[in-house]
Formats: structure tokens, C-alpha cells, sequence
């Protein structure tokens, strides 16, 4: 008769425990290199991260002095306008002023004052004579004209404004209702 196998008792520690794995240098090489890769990952992140913070805070800065200084080029435009207008009030004061020269004095300067809005995009609209357009105008009332046909603008109350294509404010007219009903 063969012998019973004799087995040996385990004890619950024992029982519990994971074999054990001896560490070799081959896994200790790898675990520092991981290591390394992940500490050059995580600086690589922080850097990015300033980086963009940095680059948040310069366009909130230059976003604040393009709103402030904006109109800067407008106003260079508009001085020697303004120095213009000086010199007319001066020559108006003067002791036997004369009115025509003063009259066409101020053309010269209403004329640069339109040519530098105009460098800058801005835009007359004064439709007489030309249809009437809801999109530019606002027609304050109608009125019969013989001259002008029915639709068109008789009379130009207010010169309208548009810049760079955007409208700024409509033209205010008074349209032709066509000729008089008797």
C-alpha cells in the first residue's frame, strides 16, 4: 500500500502573503527611469502652465491699452483741425473782421476736419435727391414735390454717418409724397 502524502500545514500569514519577488536590478533601473520621465513631464507642465498664465495676462494688458489708446491716431488727425478752428475764432474777434473770409475760412477747415474722418473710414450719407432707403435714412415726414419723384429724399435734415460700412447714425429726411393733389 502506498503512504499517504503527508502535506505541511500552512499558517494563515503565510497563507495570505504574495510569494515573494526578489528585486532585481533590472526593475530598480526601469522604476528610476520612469521616475525621471515623469519628473521631466511634470516641469515640462508647470511651464506650460506660467507660459500660458503669462500669456493671459499680456493680452489682458494689451487689450487695455489698445481700448485706451484707440483713438489716438483719430485725434493726431484732428488737431491741426482743432489749431484751424483756433486761428478762425482769433481772425473773428479782430476789429473789423470779414465775414466772407471768415466764411470760407471755416470751409477750409469744415473740408480738412471731413477729409480726416474720411482717412479713417467715416462716410457722409446725404441722399438728396436718391431714394429712400430704411437701412440709411429716417424719415422724418413727407412732403409733395412736383421736382422730386415720389420715394426720393426732397430734403436732407441731418447728414447721416457710416463707418467702414457699419452705419452710425441714419440720415435724417424729408421725402417726397409726389406732386401736389389739388
Amino acid at each position: 500500500m502506498p503512504e499517504p502524502e503527508t502535506t505541511v500545514p500552512l499558517t494563515k500569514a503565510a497563507a495570505e502573503a504574495p510569494p515573494s519577488v526578489p528585486e532585481s536590478p533590472d526593475l530598480t533601473a526601469q522604476l528610476a527611469t520612469a521616475k525621471q520621465a515623469a519628473a521631466a513631464s511634470y516641469d515640462k507642465f508647470m511651464r506650460a502652465a506660467a507660459d500660458l498664465e503669462n500669456f493671459r495676462r499680456r493680452t489682458v494688458r494689451e487689450k487695455e491699452e489698445l481700448r485706451l489708446y484707440a483713438a489716438s491716431r483719430v485725434l493726431e488727425d484732428l488737431l491741426p483741425v482743432l489749431d484751424n478752428l483756433a486761428l478762425g475764432l482769433a481772425a473773428a474777434k479782430q476789429p473789423g473782421a470779414d465775414a466772407p473770409a471768415l466764411a470760407s475760412g471755416i470751409d477750409l477747415v469744415l473740408a480738412q476736419c471731413k477729409a480726416a474722418f474720411a482717412s479713417h473710414g467715416l462716410k457722409e450719407i446725404s441722399p438728396a435727391g436718391q431714394p429712400f432707403d430704411a437701412n440709411l435714412h429716417e424719415a422724418l415726414s413727407a412732403q409733395p414735390s412736383a421736382a422730386v419723384p415720389e420715394g426720393s429724399v426732397v430734403t436732407v435734415v441731418r447728414t447721416g454717418y457710416a463707418l467702414n460700412g457699419r452705419l452710425l447714425r441714419p440720415a435724417s429726411v424729408v421725402v417726397s409724397s409726389g406732386p401736389a393733389k389739388a
